[in-house]
Formats: structure tokens, sequence, C-alpha cells
């Protein structure tokens, strides 16, 4: 039973409020990016794997866009979509692979290329002065050959293929052979926004503003008048957003809960109590559990054994301090705890469902440290159809402040898996001021926001040095720091000499028992984000 089947109500019906444009997925590591583009022009779009049964779809999409694949559609197991697509009387686009499957369906001839074409192509469109309709995928874009092949329309070649891009002559079907979701397509964005606004004529009204209100209806509806919500938070941007929308849909019946584990960063629960607690007005408990972790953590130093034992009691302690306010709120005759909050973002939600691929191979997120199988509690997710940009697109309109929405991800295992080594009070106090003052310049320094990620890791070495005369042997502070959009990919972040001066010099006079700092230059892949 998968998490769709067991918590039904967790869906939201976005589809039936919104026009909404369905991608078909095949397996491409690009598919999220199309979704991505459409909605950056506020059209609505979502992902379904390409096995989905159209009789089963349960809202019909103003238009169909069939995703890449790393198949090929001669593979023996290659992905077929459902021949029903074609007669839903929508426009289709197929990219890539879906132009094949296209033509697949409608009696084209596929057949291998003696030639690769990966990278820079120059696409040369071809107008048809008597068939606008063909003519409007590359709408306002320049064309450079007027020749109409026979037989099925060509729309678009490149210098190696005649058939870069197709059109069906009656019906608004298209085909592209390249990547228009991509950045370094040029006009890439204008061909989707021609085939969702022109050719869809989808509306153009996703935004976040009225996401709020229908989100906030939903949840009300769901919970009802007297239901009561648990949810673990973090200090993060997404458990934050999903906090407060959930504070706006149903007041003091939400219940949000902070476990100090002992191993977050300096201050951290004192400034998320002030943050969510008195600035944004959200019923918050934080329950000191510091002394339990640490003790579990001792004598361990592997890092994945570190994360289950976090993870693990974690649920535990969460559950328990959600059993009581269970019964605080049963004696008080103010309902029973039927839901629990997650702020689970759409990325996620695309691996879970993504057809066999790139993306299969990814892991499973969940936000409270993995729910337990006998879970009693129903998920409600209000975030699950969003991407990050969006959610921080949200809770500026939810009256966030830019410090909490631009704050950096922070593992849930928290400064224990950037403690190399075993995890003790002593070295939690390093590693939390080392991260403090590192943290603090690169936001004096106003780098802070073109970061993706930064942290210091202390290294299970020690380093001869010499202070005040006198020889030191004393560890050594890793200072990590990349670029990123997607997190699956990353490079080391290029600072300033002068800002790497002042932020060593600041960590090794003032963080004692350190007497050397270095900064990793490696990217991701081979290198992990974290240590």
């Amino acid at each position: 039973m998968n998490e769709t089947d067991k918590f039904p109500e967790q869906l939201t019906q976005l589809h039936s409020l919104y026009d909404t444009i369905l991608i078909l997925d095949f397996g491409s590591q690009y598919t999220h990016l199309i979704a991505r583009r459409i909605r950056e022009f506020n059209a609505y779009s979502e992902i379904l794997p390409c096995t989905q049964k159209i009789s089963e779809l349960c809202f019909k999409p103003k238009g169909v866009i069939l995703s890449g694949s790393p198949y090929s559609v001669y593979d023996q197991d290659a992905p077929r979509v459902d021949k029903e697509v074609f007669d839903l009387g929508v426009p289709v686009l197929g990219i890539c692979y879906g132009l094949q499957e296209i033509a697949w369906n409608f009696g084209g001839s596929i057949a291998s290329c003696d030639h690769r074409e990966f990278g820079h192509a120059i696409l040369s469109i071809v107008k048809h002065q008597n068939h606008p309709l063909i003519d409007m995928l590359f709408d306002g874009i320049e064309d450079q050959v007027n020749k109409v092949p026979e037989g099925f329309r060509v729309i678009g070649q490149t210098r190696t293929s005649s058939f870069a891009s197709i059109a069906h002559e009656e019906k608004h079907f298209y085909g592209i052979q390249f990547h228009p979701e991509v950045t370094h397509t040029p006009h890439g964005k204008d061909i989707l926004k021609n085939f969702v606004i022109k050719i869809c004529e989808c509306k153009n009204d996703w935004t976040m503003e009225s996401f709020i209100d229908k989100e906030i209806m939903r949840i009300r509806k769901i919970i009802g008048p007297n239901g009561q919500v648990v949810g673990a938070v973090s200090g993060g941007v997404d458990s934050t957003v999903a906090a407060k929308l959930m504070k706006e849909a149903i007041g003091e019946r939400f219940h949000a809960i902070l476990v100090d584990n002992g191993v977050m960063r300096l201050n951290e629960c004192q400034t998320v109590k002030k943050q969510l607690g008195d600035h944004l007005g959200i019923n918050l408990k934080v329950v000191d559990a510091s002394d339990q972790f640490l003790d579990r953590l001792k004598g361990v130093t592997d890092p994945e054994e570190k994360r289950k034992i976090i993870g693990n009691l974690f649920i535990k302690v969460f559950e328990a301090e959600a059993a009581i306010i269970d019964n605080e709120t049963k004696e008080g005759g103010h309902g029973q705890i039927e839901y629990l909050l997650q702020g689970t973002l759409y990325p996620d939600v695309i691996e879970s469902i993504s057809h066999k691929g790139p993306s299969a191979t990814i892991k499973s997120h969940h936000n409270v440290g993995g729910l337990l199988k006998d879970m009693k509690l129903k998920l409600i997710e209000p975030l699950r159809e969003l991407f990050k940009d969006e959610v921080r697109e949200l809770g500026k309109v939810l009256g966030l402040d830019d410090e909490l929405i631009w704050r950096h991800p922070f593992p849930g295992p928290g400064i224990a898996i950037r403690i190399l080594g075993e995890v003790t009070p002593a070295q939690v106090a390093i590693a939390r001021l080392a991260d403090h003052i590192y943290i603090e310049e690169i936001k004096k320094a106003g780098l802070y926001r073109k970061i993706s990620q930064a942290y210091a890791a202390l290294l299970p070495v020690k380093a001869v040095g010499v202070m005040g005369d006198k020889r030191t042997y004393e560890q050594v502070i890793a200072l990590r720091a990349v670029e990123t959009t997607d997190f699956m990919t990353a490079d080391w972040f290029s600072f300033p000499y002068d800002v790497l001066k002042r932020i060593s010099s600041r960590i090794i006079n003032e963080v004692a028992g350190v007497n050397r700092v270095v900064y990793d230059i490696s990217s991701k892949p081979p290198a992990t984000i974290e240590w």
C-alpha cells in the first residue's frame, strides 16, 4: 500500500481549481523542470507517470506534455503512453522521447541515427503560411528556412536532423527533438509558453496569493470544526511555512512541536521559539530531549548509525509529546488529534511517482525522520504540490521574514553528522561556535543568498600549530559552501580570499580547541554536500 492509498484525503485537488497541464513522465531527469518552467508563467501543472490510464484520470487537463526518457521506443521494455491521450481532445506536446512516442502512435517510422547531436545545435524554423495552427508553437521566434517537406508537417530542422520539430496538420499535436525546459535552450521557455498559454489556452492565474485562500478552505474542510493537528517544526523554511499556513487555517488547534535533540545550531531553539511563537503566533511547544540524544550517541562514529539513532529517537520523543497534547485536548473537550502535518514538497512526490529512470534510485524523504508503518495519525501535506521557490514565495505572502525564508537547509541529524567521529557535548560546542562564526561572516560579506548551503565540519584529526610561542596540537575545522539549484549536483563556492581570511582568523582565535581551518573545494559528484 503506498502513501496516497493510505491517506487519500491528504491529496489536494488543485487540478479542479486551476487550468492544468498534465505532464506524463517517462523517466527523464528533466521532467520536474518542465513543471517548474510552466509554473514560472503562472500556469498550473502536475506530473503523473506515463503509465497513467486516461480513463482513470479524475480531471481533464487543458493540455498534455510527454516527457523525455532514457529509453528508445524500440527497447523491449520501453514505456508506452495510453493511446487514449490522443482522444482527449486537448493539445499534446512530445519532448524528445515524447516526439518519438507521438510518431510511433501515428504510424511513423523511427530509425537509428548514424550520428549524435548533444549540446549546442541551431534549430531552423519552417513556416507554413496556410497553416497558422501548425506555426503556433514557434510563434514570435525567428525563422530561417521556408521549406515544407511532404507527409507529416515539419516545423523545425537542425543540421543533422530533418525532423527536429513536427506538427499534426489538423490537430494540436506537436513534437520537438530537444529539451525546451533546460536553461541553455534559447527561447525554450517561449516555446513552452506558446504551447500552454496560446495553444492550450490556460489561464495564468496560478499564484501563491490564490493558493493560500484555496488551501486554507481545503484544510478547514478536511480537519473539520473540532479537529486537532500536530506537527514537527525545525526552524527550516518548509516546516515553518507549513506551520504558518496551518495556523492561519485552524488557529490554536494546530500544535507545533520542536524537539531539541542536542545537536542543533547555536541558540537554535530560542531563535525558533521567538520566530514561530512570538512573531508568527504559532502554538509551539519546545521539548528538551538533548540529554537523551547525546547519551544515545556516546561512542558512535558511523554517520549512518548516527542518522538512525537520531531519527528513531526523534519519532519516539515526538509521539510521546503528541500523546500528551492529545490527552490534554480531549480532557479539555477540544477534540482529538487526528492529523500529522508534514512539509513535504513536490520534488519528493515526483521522486516517489516517477517512472523507473534516473530519479528512481533517489531515497525517499520524510520531514519527521521516517513514518511508522502502524502510525494512526493521518497525513496532511499542504505544500505537497509546491516547488522550493514557490514555498519561499508563499512564505513571503504569509509574512515570514527574509532571513527565515532564505535560510540554508539543515539536516535532520543536525551537527551530529558534521562532527566526524564521536559526538560529545564538548565536540558539539566546538562545531556550533565555528559554524555560527562562519555563517555570521558570510552574511556580513553579503554572500549568504549567493550560497545554497554552507556549514563548518569538525574533523576527527589533530594538527600541530603555534599559538603565543607555544606548540599546540588541536582540532581541524573544514568549511563547506556550495552553489546548486537542485542539490543533486553542486559546485563549491568561490569565496573572495579576504572573506576566507577573516573567517579562518575568527574561528582559530575564538573557538577553543581549534588551530587550523581548511576549505573544501570538492564538487558533487563525486563528493556529497554533507561530510
